[in-house]
């Protein structure tokens, strides 16, 4: 297939301190190309929930406006929309069905009627179940089986992961896109999105832990020997940080972010004790100087507390250092913090690295597009195509040929046999590398069409 019959897929990413839209599409070597990218500063969403529905059309308006400006040819429709909030729970549940038909191979038909008994589960009232992920399935007395279509058997069970999220702050969400003028064509859990850009097949199979740290929460989604294990939203983020830091060093909230992303460091061990930052004074009152140590003391503290979290978490679900052998994947914009990685190995006893969704872009993009802050919405564009690709939802016919922008291109001139030989070393290193076939084939989709059957119930 040549890459200008593919869709182009528009991931959205609601966030608390920024909104970002990414078109794309896959080239013929299986690469997302970037043909639109904007971003805007966001104001109605606190925590990961959409609370000023208004304040958040304007910052998904001026970001789908910077969009379009970034290439005049795109029409943007419908869109992937990233869910987190401290609102988002999970649990854990085990289903069973016992066959009418024992002769014939199991069939997908009683996969999904495993998966639909439990969207029954009971869930507190004003919840609802966003998805229901299957994890691993038993046919009689063979367990851990990955997919079970194709085995007889009499009966057929599985454990699965359930996510629950309440229905106002959904619903919210799906209002503030309708607004903008766009489709919501499906709602993606953020870690999960951020998972699916950073990670490899050998993540899932060594067993790694996502920490998304973003502006108002961070997202954790633990995997091990290939399975989702568990998936939580810790209610801190970089916006806490920045609260911190303007309130114990009696600073203005700008200041805080500029300190914070140009000074700060996550281990103040590391921090000059020498160093100061000169604070200008505000209508006439003198200058004020910032101890950079005190800085990273602020920041450490924060920091700690979150990877406290993550720790809990992993303990939570009987995953503790020994097991995780692909240690933690830091990603999102809180993740740039200078010494976030010792620091995270010191409170977690994990190994730790950053997480970029570099693998799965096309060669040759700007570098602010390889940039952890937008791993929820390349991973939103690849859950896009998944749903593409295994016939989940229904795409445009025709797709119209397209070319990657000039603004998001490298700068550098590239001749033209160099080009040729950098072409050919992806084509090779496509066919070398381990992907993951489709990360989403497990993950059920279903929380727009339950959402749009409540409310057509309702009316």
């Amino acid at each position: 297939m040549q890459h200008e019959q593919q869709p182009i897929i528009v991931g959205l990413d609601i966030g608390t301190t920024k909104i970002a839209a990414i078109a794309g599409r896959k080239n013929e070597f299986g690469k997302l190309e970037i043909l639109g990218f904007g971003r805007a500063n966001s104001n109605g969403v606190k925590h990961g929930q959409v609370l000023n529905i208004d304040e958040t059309i304007k910052a998904i308006t001026m970001a789908l406006e910077n969009c379009y400006a970034s290439n005049p040819g795109l029409e943007i429709s419908e869109v992937y929309v990233g869910i987190a909030g401290h609102h988002i729970k999970s649990l854990q549940t085990r289903g069973d069905i016992v066959r009418q038909n024992n002769d014939d191979e199991i069939s997908q038909r009683e996969i999904d009627q495993l998966i639909n008994d439990q969207y029954k589960t009971y869930i507190p009232a004003g919840d609802q179940i966003i998805d229901v992920i299957p994890q691993e399935f038993t046919v009689d007395n063979f367990q851990n089986i990955p997919n079970p279509i194709g085995y007889g058997g009499v009966k057929i069970g599985a454990n699965f992961h359930i996510i629950t999220g309440d229905k106002n702050a959904i619903r919210n969400i799906t209002r503030a896109v309708d607004k903008s003028g766009l489709k919501t064509k499906d709602l993606v859990l953020q870690p999960l999105a951020s998972a699916a850009a950073v990670m490899g097949i050998e993540d899932l199979e060594a067993g790694v832990a996502i920490v998304d740290i973003g502006g108002g929460t961070t997202d954790l989604a633990v995997f091990y020997e290939g399975i989702l294990k568990h998936t939580a939203v810790i209610p801190f983020g970089g916006e806490n940080i920045t609260n911190d830091i303007k309130t114990g060093l009696g600073v203005l909230k700008t200041q805080a972010e500029q300190m914070k992303v140009q000074f700060g460091s996550a281990l103040a061990n590391e921090a000059r004790s020498n160093a100061f930052i000169t604070i200008p004074g505000l209508r006439g009152m003198p200058a004020k100087e910032i101890s950079v140590k005190n800085l990273a003391n602020i920041i450490q503290a924060r920091m700690s507390e979150i990877m406290d979290f993550v720790t809990y978490h992993l303990k939570q679900v009987g995953l503790d250092n020994r097991m995780l052998n692909g240690g933690i994947v830091l990603t999102g914009g809180g993740s740039q913090l200078k010494h976030l990685i010792q620091l995270t190995e010191y409170v977690t006893g994990l190994n730790a690295r950053i997480g970029f969704p570099t693998e799965h872009l096309a060669a040759g993009h700007i570098e602010e597009l390889a940039r952890p802050t937008y791993s929820t919405c390349i991973g939103l564009i690849m859950k896009g195509y998944s749903d593409y690709e295994n016939h989940r939802k229904q795409f445009e016919s025709q797709f119209r040929k397209m070319e990657i922008p000039e603004n998001l291109r490298k700068a550098e001139l590239v001749e033209e046999d160099a080009f040729d030989e950098e072409e050919e070393l992806q084509t090779e290193k496509l066919r070398n590398r381990k992907g993951i076939k489709d990360f989403w084939g497990k993950f059920k989709d279903g929380i727009i069409e339950l959402f749009k059957e409540e409310e057509d119930h309702a009316l």
